[in-house]
C-alpha cells in the first residue's frame, strides 16, 4: 500500500526483508489470539503477508476479508494466495479506503487486524471508530506496530528498516488514540525483534 494522501510515510516493504523479519507469520497471528473458525478482516493488507496465513488458521469454518486501497497490492496478495493453494472464494478481496468500512463489508467480522499501518494514519481516532463500528460486539481489534526505537537500531538484512523514528508509537500512545472510542484493552504481546501487538476488545452488548 502506498497512497501518501491517505497514509503518509506508509508503504509496503520489499517481500524478501519482510520474510526475513517475520519468517513465521502464522505463529504471530496465533499469538494474537486468532483461531479456527474466526471471521477476520485484514485491514490494509498490502501484498498479503498475513492474509494467506489467516486463511490457513481460520480454516473452512472461518472467513477472511482483505482490504487495501492499492489495486496493485491486492493483485500481489491474490497471486500470493494462489501460489499458496488458497482456493478461490476463501478470501474476499476488497479495494477501498480503510476509513469507509461501513459501506463495503458484507458482514461484521469477529476480528480486525492492522499491521504496520496505524503509525501512518492521519486521523487515528476516525480509523479506530470505523473499526469499532465494523466489529461484532465482543470482537477484537489488533494493531501490530514497530516499537518506538530509532530507525537505525531496527535493522533487517543489514539495513535500517521501518518507518521514520518520529512516526513510531509506544503502546501507551496507541491506547490514547483507541481507548476513547470505546474499546477496552485486552493485552500487549511482544513480537520480536522489533514489534509489539496490542489487542483491544469491543464490549459485548449488555
Amino acid at each position: 500500500m502506498n497512497h501518501p494522501a491517505k497514509f503518509p510515510a506508509t508503504a509496503m516493504p520489499d517481500s524478501e526483508w519482510w520474510k526475513a523479519l517475520w519468517p513465521d507469520p502464522e505463529g504471530i497471528l496465533r499469538r494474537l489470539g486468532i483461531d479456527f473458525g474466526t471471521s477476520v478482516l485484514d485491514l490494509c493488507c498490502g501484498d498479503g503477508h498475513f492474509t494467506v496465513p489467516l486463511a490457513h488458521i481460520v480454516g473452512g469454518m472461518g472467513r477472511v476479508m482483505a482490504i487495501d486501497l492499492d489495486k496493485e497490492m491486492l493483485e500481489k496478495a491474490k497471486y500470493r494466495a494462489q501460489r499458496a493453494g488458497v482456493t478461490n472464494g476463501t478470501i474476499r478481496w476488497i479495494e477501498c479506503d480503510a476509513c469507509s468500512l461501513h459501506n463495503v463489508l458484507p458482514h461484521a467480522p469477529d476480528y480486525v487486524l492492522v499491521a504496520n499501518t496505524f503509525h501512518g494514519v492521519p486521523d487515528k481516532p476516525q480509523f479506530a471508530r470505523e473499526v469499532f463500528n465494523a466489529l461484532k460486539p465482543g470482537g477484537q481489534f489488533a494493531i501490530i506496530n514497530w516499537h518506538h526505537r530509532p530507525k537505525e537500531d531496527t535493522t533487517v538484512l543489514g539495513e535500517p528498516r521501518g518507518p521514520q523514528t518520529n512516526l513510531r508509537m509506544t503502546p501507551e500512545q496507541v491506547m490514547d488514540e483507541v481507548l476513547p472510542i470505546g474499546f477496552r484493552l485486552h493485552g500487549v504481546v511482544e513480537l520480536p525483534p522489533y514489534h509489539y501487538g496490542i489487542v483491544f476488545d469491543k464490549p459485548k452488548v449488555s
